[in-house]
């Protein structure tokens, strides 16, 4: 007999409910799965949007720092993701969304980095790893810069107008001062590049982007300038004879290029040349060159204008090694005291009235010359008019002559037969004059022997005579008055009988 064992294999049950569910559940962890990823591992930084990584695992960061510099490193990344889609675990790193710093048109952008090693003594500028100013500047425009590792400062470009220049001035590097600096260098007003101090480059018109905290730019002007010597700033100065004499006048000048920085440097500003190098020049000769002249010179004549071409040549020859060009003096006004400018006054005026005169003088003799030319012209074409009619009646008379010429004849053929008649006739009246004189002559002299006697009668002439005009006026006198002062009888004294005279 024999053991025999039967064996029989164990029955397996399937649980047909729990088979069914595996796929589901994996359908649901894996949709939970890309929930997870694409809501809490997506970083996505929109337009002008930056995202700042910070791990949360790794090594600990030294102290005082901020800024994780090593890979491993937790804590804030130096690098930042800029626009897009990225994905990271949310268990070991987080972000922080930020904006893009936006460097506007015209502004430059200074970084001050907030990590590193800390800057030497004396040092403003930090060099690469060092916490501190950074030399390189933003230029206008997106920038996508770590917000918690540089801190950005916005400032103006320089900007040089036309007709200027810009003059540096270096913040940084070695003093001139310094032993190690050649000793050439250290004797002198303009420094090169690499050294503090003004540099003597200048910057032509333009926009520049420099670091302030490297460079200190200021504009000069090269165009001309205009300074008046008025108000305040006129010049007085004695004279030879003690006067004081006040000259108000404009000076133009302009800065030469190359010099500019130096004559920043050395003197200053605009108002700096004007006060400092022009007008304490302007005034010194003056009164040198015032002290050789009288008051009375320097109102008009040679010695006003001299001392305006001095002066000029003065101020250019002083001025020209400092790199201002003097352009022009001129002198508008020079104002003398009273009592010599009113003598000068009315000499003046009295020059003027000669001018005036001599002007009218000119103006007359002009007016007389034209006057005369007018009569010239007028009395020649008299004068052809009267020689035309002296001809015309030259031609006339020949003609009327040669007329009368016949006709005379004529009349002297008859009046020579009239003469004859008439030598005939003048002898018979001569015989008849003769003999009626003889007795017009017989007659007077009968009459004259009767008056002769009448006078001798009456006594005289005198007697006669006022006998004669008793007789013609007696028959009309009605009436005669008389007085004893003599009134209007007295016309008759004449003629009455002197006392004791015939009556």
């Amino acid at each position: 007999m024999s053991n025999q064992v039967d064996f029989e294999p164990p029955k397996v049950q399937l649980n047909l409910p729990l088979l069914t569910s595996i796929p589901i559940l994996a359908v649901f962890a894996l949709a939970a799965g890309l929930i997870f990823f694409w809501f809490f591992c997506r970083i996505e930084p929109g337009a002008g949007e930056i995202a700042v990584l910070i791990r949360k695992t790794g090594d600990n960061l030294p102290a005082g720092q901020v800024i994780a510099l090593e890979e491993k490193q937790k804590g804030i990344q130096l690098d930042v993701l800029s626009e897009g889609r990225y994905f990271r675990n949310p268990y070991t790193w987080s972000w922080k969304i930020q904006r893009i710093l936006d460097v506007p048109a015209g502004k430059l952008g200074v970084m001050t980095r907030l990590y590193g090693a800390e800057l030497p003594p004396g040092k403003i500028i930090a060099a690469d790893n060092q916490r501190g100013i950074v030399q390189e500047i933003l230029r206008p425009g997106k920038q996508r810069i770590n917000p918690y590792a540089y801190n950005v400062a916005l400032f103006d470009a320089i900007n040089i107008r036309p007709g200027h220049v810009g003059v540096m001035t270096a913040l940084t590097g070695k003093d001139v001062l310094n032993s190690e600096v050649p000793e050439v260098d250290r004797n002198t007003f303009m420094v090169e590049e690499g050294l503090k101090g003004v540099l003597s480059r200048v910057l032509d018109p333009g926009t520049y982007y420099l670091n302030p905290y490297i460079y200190n730019t200021v504009e000069v002007n090269l165009r001309s300038q205009r300074f008046e010597m008025s108000g305040a700033d006129v010049i007085n100065f004695l004279t030879m004879d003690g006067f004081t004499v006040t000259v108000e006048g404009t000076i133009e000048f302009g800065i030469q290029r190359e010099e500019s920085a130096f004559l920043t440097h050395r003197v200053g500003d605009m108002d700096d040349i004007i006060k400092k190098l022009i007008l304490p020049r302007a005034r010194g000769f003056s009164r040198i060159e015032g002290s050789k002249h009288p008051a009375v010179n320097f109102i008009v004549g040679e010695t006003r204008q001299k001392f305006q071409s001095d002066l000029e040549s003065h101020l250019r020859a002083k001025s020209k090694g400092w790199g201002v060009d003097i352009k022009s003096v001129l002198v508008r006004k020079i104002i003398v005291p009273d009592e010599i400018a009113s003598i000068n006054r009315d000499r003046e005026l009295a020059v003027q009235d000669a001018a005036k005169y001599e002007q009218q003088i000119v103006q007359a003799k002009s007016k007389a010359e034209l006057t005369k030319q007018e009569m010239l012209a007028i009395q020649n074409r008299e004068k052809v008019e009267a020689d035309t009619k002296r001809i015309r009646a030259i031609i006339d008379a020949e003609q009327d002559q040669s007329v009368r010429l016949i006709s005379a004849q004529k009349e002297l053929d008859v009046a020579k037969v009239e003469y004859e008649a008439a030598l005939f006739q003048a002898e018979a009246v001569i015989l008849m004059a003769d003999g009626e004189k003889d007795a017009i002559k017989a007659k007077n002299e009968a009459e004259a022997s009767v008056l002769a006697n009448r006078v001798s009668a009456l006594g005289g002439g005198e007697a006669f005579a006022r006998y004669t005009l008793y007789e013609k006026i007696s028959p009309n006198i009605t009436s005669v008055l008389s007085s004893d002062d003599k009134g209007i009888g007295q016309v008759f004294d004449s003629f009455a009988p002197a006392k004791g005279g015939a009556k």
